[in-house]
């Protein structure tokens, strides 16, 4: 028999409207590289985060919750309610990360409904407009827009298009931005977006975090024992205190503005662990389709709405927050393409009389898994009973062979439908906004150039030492224009003054590197253990000057006219100001 009682405790969103209710608040709070097990609500006892696991006591802990592989592709199926590679989401970088245009986003259809609508963090689904956030919705946008960002204190951030420097520690930072946009929007329904970047390498934290773990013999260890870097488990589990005591901060100006009850609060982490740790026996960890990649804890709180201590049996993923945000909210839209997510409301509110079994679907370089509620057929082919074998141990493809062949029948027909075809031919759009942002992480190398890392993101082109090296981007400008043009540079004594040129479509426009200017490589005296992708530098920026740019599509080229030193210098970027 239904919990009646259950029933009448809550309000649906059209029964709050109809009583003359203020549509709630959304506050969602996504952390980076957090895996399922990286909380104490979890069953994590090397550390302790109350305040995220107040979230599930206070409201509804989702059992068995998925995302994606890796970064990227999360946030666009949280966006938009659609599976990541129909979005045009393909990788983490070079261009891969960006959410087509022609895609209805979360913010978009509460800033249509009349919302206040603000994102503090790791946006990772385009840098350049009109990919950036402020163009997807967003009218207020602070943080950073690439996938992995080299320093996370006193950092460059982007604050609507345009650069300016933070400051203190990145989480702590992002944090301050978010309470004031609640603070400043109190008065009228708003949506807060807060995907911090921790705990992704680089691997920094405060000393106040840190000192706890710095020499923890840790409790409860991940599958590879002894080999287990325990060094950078220490570092992730003191970001995650970090991360939850931020999290108290947002709740606590809830409560102090007296908004808790109009609130809606989302807690989730983008993929799962990037590095071998505790995270409940589950096989696979960041970027594996397997259970430990893809199972997210998902924290649900809507005092006087969402009963406290629900728990959520039922599987559901990133792309169902869309449609369900929007119910809850009693907005109704309709996107341009249809979603694959399902509205969650009836199991999380606990009016589920018949919650039909589904399929949820995970890829990443082309590899496909699949869960039901009780199977997962991985992505080579192997079934696993997820009820009786949650660490994937026994494959029962032979057991059950019917299971087997109409999930490898679902995952054939899933990827033939959503899976791209061909390689990805979009452009980098230029003079959209009034500054268009070209980094490294975006262009080629030719010539013996090379980025200073293999992982793009954050990387800069070094090595440039002939005229055959060249530096270069795929750009469209839709109109033709004056742009002022700077490159941010770095260029060792001795090896001044050679004259660079950046060419476009015939346009060209060029300057001398000068003066020398070689400041050190800068990230390893805050990284508690070592990275592996590029450290930075302050990168200045140099001009060469004002030229009329055509509309069209074509390669924008940055290379050496005549060459002074033995290196011409390092790139991290181009920057195109439009101005007429």
């Amino acid at each position: 028999m239904p919990d009646l009682s259950r029933r009448l405790f809550l309000l649906s969103p059209a029964a709050l409207l109809a009583a003359g209710g203020r549509k709630p608040n959304i506050v969602i709070l996504l952390a980076d590289d957090q895996g399922w097990g990286d909380l104490s609500i979890s069953g994590n006892k090397n550390l302790s985060t109350p305040n995220i696991d107040s979230l599930a006591r206070d409201g509804a802990l989702f059992d068995r919750f998925y995302v994606c592989p890796i970064c990227a592709p999360t946030r666009a199926e949280f966006l938009t309610g659609r599976y990541h590679p129909r979005t045009g989401v393909r990788g983490v970088s070079e261009g891969q990360e960006r959410m087509n245009l022609g895609e209805r986003t979360l913010a978009e259809v509460f800033r249509d409904a009349g919302y206040a609508t603000g994102a503090f963090g790791k946006w990772h689904n385009g840098s350049q407009f009109p990919y950036h956030p402020h163009a997807r919705g967003f009218d207020e946008y602070y943080g950073v827009t690439s996938g992995h960002w080299p320093n996370y204190f006193d950092t460059v951030m982007d604050h609507n298009g345009e650069f300016t420097r933070g400051k203190g520690y990145i989480t702590d930072d992002l944090t301050d931005h978010a309470l004031a946009f609640i603070e400043k929007n109190r008065s009228r329904p708003f949506l807060c977006y807060v995907p911090f970047n921790s705990p992704h390498s680089p691997m920094q934290v405060p000393d106040k975090y840190w000192e706890k773990f710095r020499n923890m013999d840790l409790l409860m260890r991940g599958p590879e024992g002894r080999s287990e870097d325990v060094g950078m488990t220490r570092a992730a589990l003191a970001m995650c205190e970090n991360i939850d005591w931020n999290v108290g901060r947002v709740l606590k100006k809830l409560d102090e503005l007296k908004l808790a009850s109009d609130t809606i609060v989302l807690y989730f982490s983008d993929n799962g662990p990037a590095s071998s740790r505790w995270n409940g026996g589950m096989r696979g960890r960041k970027g594996s389709t397997d259970e430990g990649g893809v199972r997210s804890p998902l924290l649900v709180r809507w005092p006087g709405h969402i009963a406290a201590g629900t728990r959520v049996p039922e599987i559901s993923g990133a792309i169902d927050l869309l449609p369900t945000l929007a119910d809850l909210a009693g907005i109704s839209f309709a996107g341009p393409k249809p979603l694959d997510g399902k509205v969650l409301t009836p199991i999380l509110t606990g009016n589920r009389d018949d919650w039909p079994d589904r399929m949820i679907f995970s890829t990443n370089n082309r590899r496909v898994s699949v869960r039901t509620q009780q199977y997962r057929l991985d992505d080579q082919g192997r079934l696993y009973d997820m009820t009786l074998d949650p660490g994937q141990a026994k494959d029962i493809a032979a057991e059950r062979p019917e299971v087997a062949a109409r999930l490898r029948l679902a995952v054939a027909n899933w990827s033939a439908e959503v899976l791209p075809a061909g390689a990805d031919d979009r452009p980098f759009p230029v003079g959209e906004s009034k500054l268009t942002w070209l980094p490294a992480r975006d262009g080629r190398g030719a010539g013996g150039v090379k980025r200073s890392n293999q992982y793009p993101n954050s990387s800069f082109f070094t090595n440039w030492t002939n005229k055959e090296g060249e530096m270069s981007w795929d750009v469209e400008i839709a109109r033709s224009g004056e742009f002022d043009v700077a490159v941010e540079y770095t260029c060792r004594a001795g090896s001044e003054g050679s004259t660079i040129e950046m060419s476009f479509l015939g346009a060209k426009a060029s300057g001398q590197v000068k003066p020398a200017y070689d400041p050190p490589l800068l990230g390893s005296s805050n990284d508690r253990v070592p990275r592996i992708e590029s450290y930075y530098k302050d990168f200045r920026p140099l001009s060469l000057g004002r030229v009329r740019l055509p509309a069209g599509r074509g390669t924008l080229v940055l290379h050496a006219t005549d060459i002074r030193g033995r290196v011409v210098a390092d790139v991290f970027s181009i920057l195109l100001t439009r101005r007429i």
